[in-house]
């Protein structure tokens, strides 16, 4: 890296500004039900308390307060989380700037604080000097370990850096490594998985992969388009007629390039995704009346027979209607392939990360990116503000 990292900075007797990203999912009664972003952060903490910090100031923000105070988003629930993951005392403090949060870090003995939500104030996310500033004065140094909002020039993320000098948390470093890798020396065969539901969520990835990998492997409702531009029927599957054009572009560099574009040969069909769980299995053309939900077995085994001598694999999107038990065949199967693959599994954060984890198979990946959207752009090969405003070695 170029960029500074946390092992860079003299941490002793610092107060230590940490930004993560703990915007975890909660059910109606604010209990939260996925922790791992809060237990991905878990090392960073550590690795600066067992360095000599008096303080580490954790900020983060949680769900979309639009600029006021919400007592829905306030982060009491996580402080609580933060606390028993970490087994030591966390002072939970129910503002983020101003004099009284200075005196309340001052007087604390714990050496944990957890400031509020962020964005209670509009200055977070409109990346406001002075709002950056403020955050800026309760700490020494900076480290950013909120890959998941890397992407976006916030207040707490891009703004407070030019305050500080500031660095990369482990979770953050980790981030740019892995992913980096895959941009910049991947081990071949290098092979890229697409899924989800937009191509438009997608092209700047595949033309920034497009180039690097062997083979790319398209599924999920994204497919539907790129079938329809190969002249295949959809019937009533999703599609992006505007991005027809761009399917076929694509389908030309490909060939111009040497490079594979798999799609599925065959496809899950229902006749109503909401209320019909009755599974039709069909080839690569849709009828008129169904809607594909998800791939079929011999697009798994084409797709596992791609995959089984690469060396590096991203994989990016479900293969099919993962949230439903019926419709997640085709990502369940990949997933478990990729488990006892020797390949380096680099999985995109999101729904991807999601199904990783409900499959129970993290520890069977290289690496799961704490990001959807700040995955998707680094792999875009975009510039993430929250990485650029770093400080250089």
């Amino acid at each position: 890296m170029d960029k500074l990292t946390v092992k860079d900075l003299d941490l002793r007797d610092k107060r230590v500004l940490l930004r993560v990203d703990f915007n975890v999912p909660q059910d109606k009664e604010l209990n939260i039900t996925d922790d791992s972003r809060i237990r991905a952060s878990i090392p960073t903490i550590k690795y600066i308390l067992e360095h000599g910090a008096s303080k580490v100031i954790i900020m983060t923000h949680l769900g979309r307060p639009k600029g006021m105070v919400d007592e829905r988003f306030r982060l009491n629930p996580l402080a609580e989380r933060l606390e028993g993951l970490l087994n030591d005392p966390v002072k939970k403090i129910d503002d983020c700037v101003g004099e009284q949060v200075k005196a309340a870090i001052e007087a604390s003995s714990e050496k944990i604080v957890l400031l509020e939500n962020l964005r209670f104030y509009p200055g977070e996310e409109k990346n406001e000097p002075e709002f950056a500033a403020e955050l800026a004065s309760l700490g020494d140094v900076f480290v950013n370990d909120a890959f998941g909002t890397a992407h976006r020039a916030h207040a707490s993320t891009e703004g407070i850096a030019h305050f500080l000098k500031s660095a990369a948390g482990l979770l953050l470093e980790k981030e740019i490594r892995y992913l980096g890798e895959a941009l910049k020396n991947p081990a071949h065969p290098f092979v890229v998985i697409l899924g989800g539901a937009k191509v438009s969520d997608k092209i700047g990835v595949i033309e920034n992969l497009l180039p690097k990998c062997e083979c790319l492997l398209i599924a999920g409702g994204m497919a539907y388009t790129f079938l329809a531009a190969s002249g295949k029927e959809i019937g009533k599957s999703k599609l992006e007629e505007n991005k027809l054009t761009v399917a076929k572009q694509i389908f030309l560099k490909a060939g111009i390039m040497d490079k594979e574009i798999i799609l599925p040969v065959d496809n899950i069909i229902v006749d109503n995704i909401e209320t019909d769980n009755k599974r039709v299995l069909v080839g690569a053309d849709i009828p008129a009346d169904k809607i594909g939900v998800d791939i079929g077995p011999e697009t798994i085994k084409l797709f596992q027979e791609k995959l089984k001598d690469a060396k590096t694999v991203v994989w990016n999107g479900p293969l099919g209607i993962f949230e439903k038990a019926a419709f997640a065949v085709g990502t369940r199967e990949i997933a478990y392939f990729l488990a006892n693959s020797s390949a380096t599994k680099i999985i995109g954060g999101g729904d991807t990360a999601a199904a990783i984890a409900a499959l129970k198979l993290e520890d069977k990946m290289t690496h799961i990116s704490t990001g959807g959207g700040a995955s998707l752009e680094f792999l875009e090969g975009k510039v993430l503000p929250g990485i650029a405003a770093l400080t250089d070695k």
